[in-house]
């Protein structure tokens, strides 16, 4: 109310509604990560097609399935992604030493050697000032990048290093004293790829490991849903992102073996892989086979992390994360065929291990004929058992989770819990009328629960309030079956 009532008349006074919109978080935000021929290697990159990631980190490489599987993402309707780069022993940056100005290429790699810097000094009397060129040697020294007007005084606003570092694409530089360098073109050289790291070896495990944790370059990232480690196939390494996964609420995509067959995997994927965490993974089988630029169109095996996850994008922005991003519609665009061509049999020895294949159908071409989690064997009975709904509980949880930080220190008593439940109301009822849940009424669907029964006297002197949220999943009409009967006796007409 207002802070003094002063003179008779009326006083306009303007009352909280208490309503707090919730807003859905994305859901298919992928996550690469693995070794590239260039970019950054101490952040994760986002972008927002392949010509990004050609721009950033160098496009298509013989040497690693990175970009080939960055490609089929956005192909297969994939919109935003992260890249993590990783880089192995004897990396270096191509650097060229210009007087007190030193030049290097923004990120390791034997890319940089393909650059040069021009710079020019200004006019009298402000010769203390100068300009950067940088030229691109690979396509006649054309200037890429230009940054002018620059000092080598610190104090200055326009001191080499504040402009050009991290504003960049090619370049950083380090200034050793105030003397402005002379004009010329220097070439940048001694950059080095290092040692390739291949997946599933110990060198990629290694770098891999280092991507995690608290204060790690993942760390880092507001959020990301699916994470796709192309061609990494090692049981225990996916184990442990499917725990990483875990601990930021996303969806581990695994490739099996590219030389796994029926055979091999009719007793079930590998132990390491259906711990306590595997929920939050799907194993897809086999690898796709698509046409490689890099060899004039030649069919090459790709894993099938890449197109999956495309495939989990487009789905969402079509029908929603509850729909299985499986079926008929879920077809593998840019793929030519599969490394094994299953029959249905085949098919079914796989399914109820939790093993999604991926299909070649009449009509339908290249789909995904399978949406189990790595939970999902028969055997178990989880409640986890298919991707839709794994994928929607996190989708939840992670909405909620951003949607209530302003409930925190407020006063913890009925008026907080009333709001509560108007808010989360408000949401989970906007994802009912899109078709998120089962039941025919909210009442059937979903509730949201948060009072006096929740939350006791003994929480709130704790300091704690206690929501409980429920929902009535979809699960995907996996088998279809059509009962088809004969009518005895005369027909009536």
């Amino acid at each position: 109310m207002p802070s003094a009532l002063t003179f008779p008349g009326v006083y306009i006074e303007e009352v909280p509604s208490g309503v707090r919109t919730i807003t859905g978080v994305a859901t298919s935000i992928a996550l690469f990560i693995g070794w590239a021929p260039r970019g950054r290697d101490d952040r994760a990159v986002r972008i927002a097609s392949f010509a990004d990631y050609e721009r950033t980190f160098g496009g298509l490489d013989s040497r690693t399935p990175l970009g080939h599987s960055v490609r089929q993402f956005f192909d297969n309707g994939g919109s935003d992604a992260y890249v993590v780069r990783l880089v192995g022993a004897g990396a270096a940056a191509s650097t060229v030493v210009i007087g007190d100005l030193t030049v290097s290429a923004s990120s390791p790699g034997l890319w940089g050697d393909g650059y040069a810097v021009r710079t020019t000094r200004r006019a009298a009397p402000d010769n203390a000032r100068f300009k950067i060129d940088v030229l691109d040697k690979n396509n006649s020294n054309a200037v890429v990048e230009s940054f002018q007007n620059l000092a080598m005084d610190a104090s200055d606003a326009r001191f080499a290093e504040s402009v050009i570092n991290d504003r960049s694409t090619f370049i950083t530089v380090a200034v050793a004293n105030n003397n402005t360098p002379a004009d010329g073109v220097s070439n940048l050289a001694g950059g080095a790829d290092g040692t390739v790291l291949t997946p599933s070896t110990v060198n990629f495990h290694t770098a891999l490991a280092a991507v995690f944790g608290v204060g790690s370059i993942t760390d880092r990232i507001d959020i990301f849903n699916l994470v796709c480690v192309p061609g990494e196939t090692d049981p225990p390494t996916l184990g442990t992102l499917q725990t990483r996964c875990r601990e930021r609420r996303a969806f581990l995509i695994a490739d099996a073996d590219p030389n796994a067959t029926v055979a091999g995997l009719n007793v079930g994927a590998p132990a390491a892989l259906t711990g306590s965490d595997a929920p939050n993974s799907a194993f897809f089988f086999p690898w796709v086979r698509a046409p490689d630029p890099l060899q004039q169109g030649a069919l090459a095996d790709s894993p099938p992390c890449g197109f999956v996850a495309g495939v989990f994008a487009r789905t969402d922005a079509t029908r929603g994360v509850w729909k299985a991003p499986a079926g008929s519609d879920a077809s593998l665009n840019g793929a030519s065929g599969l490394a094994i061509t299953m029959s249905d049999a085949e098919n079914g020895q796989l399914n109820p291990l939790a093993i999604n294949c991926l299909r070649t159908l009449p009509v339908y071409g290249n789909v995904v004929w399978g949406s189990r989690t790595l939970h999902g064997q028969n055997d178990r009975g989880s409640e986890w058992k298919y991707v839709p709904v794994r994928r929607m509980a996190l989708f939840l949880e992670e909405s909620l989770y951003r949607g209530t930080q302003w409930v925190v220190f407020e006063p913890n008593d009925e008026p907080l819990w009333a709001q509560i439940r108007l808010n989360i109301g408000a949401f989970m009822q906007g994802l009912f009328r899109q078709g998120a849940f089962q039941g025919k009424t909210p009442k059937d669907a979903y509730f949201v629960k948060c009072d006096g029964e929740t939350t006791t006297q003994a929480d709130i002197n704790l300091g704690i309030v206690n929501i409980f949220v429920g929902f009535a999943p979809l699960k995907p009409a996996e088998f279809v079956v059509i009962k088809l009967q004969q009518i005895a006796g005369d027909i009536p007409t």
